[in-house]
């Protein structure tokens, strides 16, 4: 008999498949899975990742296939956010003794965080963006505007000054060293100002319309939009845009690291060897699974095809994993995004301490202040047990731990 590696729970319309052994599953999470599997248009089951844990909507670490709907919470806010690395020819050896003129050069180089609420003067947003990313949006502008015709309200957003911005949250940007101490920079981060504006935006069309229509749902969140209707090739098209941006902001960024490392006293002349990996882990994007063409919503789940090349973080002194796709047809060609959240930021930020946060990231130049307990490594799952219960989603191809590491 053939052995699984997922579990299999029922839903009122779709089952659920949970690669979940080892790891634990919230009950709130688990009822957000329920609520999604009751969804009339499910293709087959919802999958879910090992680093499942709850969200707006549906959970964070979903996978769900849909048939000619989307439902717009599900894809969230932070349309494209995703993970980059790229892999040097320096190795540990060329890495000065002490790193913080290192972190500190990427920090000067990169813009992150928020002050101001995020308006004029935010650290967070260019005051006026280097040509690099002047040029890069101009390759952006034309689609945009046409997006700003259906929706006129997402123009009042930070776009061009947030492309090649970091954010804050989880999102990072890393040193790390794989296990023959290679050295690769590494980073997290969406489609910022500009994909929240049009992802909420369009989660309360969605919501209109469920008002509009009469249908009653188990969470509002679950709002969603059906081929044919008035929003939906407006949304489909807002979404491919700002999954764009997000992968251009991503690029601009690494190119900024790659600079501030190289002008670093100490650090010889270096290139990228070549491989590099840029891919979403919050996204939609038709695709072919059991015969139909449907809607895969990944939301916190990176595509893993045969052969894709991904990217499963840990946490701030946890492992990281380069990997490649196994194409399991089951979890719709899916794996984890990182470890993912073992509790809300506000219990990680009442249960410990900055002692505590400074020993569970010692060897790592990074922030040791308050302000970041709540991405302290004991406030996610442990990453050895997600990449276990998903072995069969995906092969390890490099292990990194992280040396440096810069929080937004």
């Amino acid at each position: 008999m053939e052995t699984r590696n997922y579990e299999v729970f029922l839903g009122e319309h779709a089952p659920i498949k949970a690669w979940v052994r080892g790891v634990p599953v919230g009950e709130s999470a688990r009822r957000q899975l329920e609520n999604v599997a009751a969804l009339p248009f499910i293709h087959k089951w919802v999958a879910v990742m090992p680093d499942v844990h709850w969200g707006k909507g549906a959970t964070i670490g979903s996978v769900i296939a849909t048939v000619r709907a989307i439902v717009p919470a599900a894809v969230g806010v932070d349309l494209g956010c995703g993970m980059m690395a790229l892999r040097t020819s320096l190795t540990a050896e060329d890495l000065p003794d002490s790193l913080a003129h290192v972190r500190a050069a990427i920090e000067r180089a990169v813009p992150h965080g928020r002050s101001h609420g995020g308006r004029k003067s935010d650290r967070g947003a260019w005051s006026q963006p280097p040509p690099q990313v002047d040029a890069a949006w101009e390759g952006l502008r034309e689609r945009f505007e046409r997006v700003v015709e259906r929706q006129p309200k997402i123009a009042r957003s930070n776009h061009r000054v947030h492309l090649g911005t970091l954010g804050s949250g989880n999102h990072f940007v890393e040193v790390c060293l794989d296990e023959q101490e290679r050295v690769w920079f590494m980073l997290h981060s969406g489609s910022r100002g500009v994909g929240n504006r049009i992802g909420s935006i369009y989660i309360e069309l969605a919501k209109k319309e469920m008002e509009r229509w009469h249908i009653r749902l188990p969470d509002g969140n679950l709002a969603y939009i059906v081929e044919g209707s008035q929003h939906f090739d407006a949304y489909v098209e807002a979404v491919a845009w700002a999954q764009d941006f997000a992968r251009i902001n991503r690029e601009l960024m690494m190119a900024r690291v790659v600079e501030a490392v190289a002008g670093c006293h100490g650090i010889r002349p270096f290139v990228s060897d070549g491989l590099v990996v840029n891919c979403h882990h919050n996204y939609v994007a038709l695709e072919h699974h059991y015969g139909s063409n449907v809607w895969v919503t990944r939301k916190g789940a990176v595509r893993a095809r045969r052969g894709d090349l991904g990217i499963i973080p840990g946490s701030m002194g946890t492992r990281s994993y380069i990997v490649s796709g196994k194409a399991h047809p089951e979890s719709f060609h899916s794996c984890s995004h990182g470890a993912g959240r073992a509790m809300s930021r506000a219990e990680a930020r009442r249960r410990f301490s900055i002692e505590e946060h400074s020993q569970a990231t010692e060897g790592v130049e990074c922030r040791k202040d308050a302000q970041v307990i709540d991405e302290t490594p004991a406030a996610y799952k442990p990453i050895e047990a997600v990449m276990a219960a998903q072995s069969d989603l995906v092969d390890i191809v490099h292990t990194l731990r992280q040396v440096v590491c810069v929080k937004g």
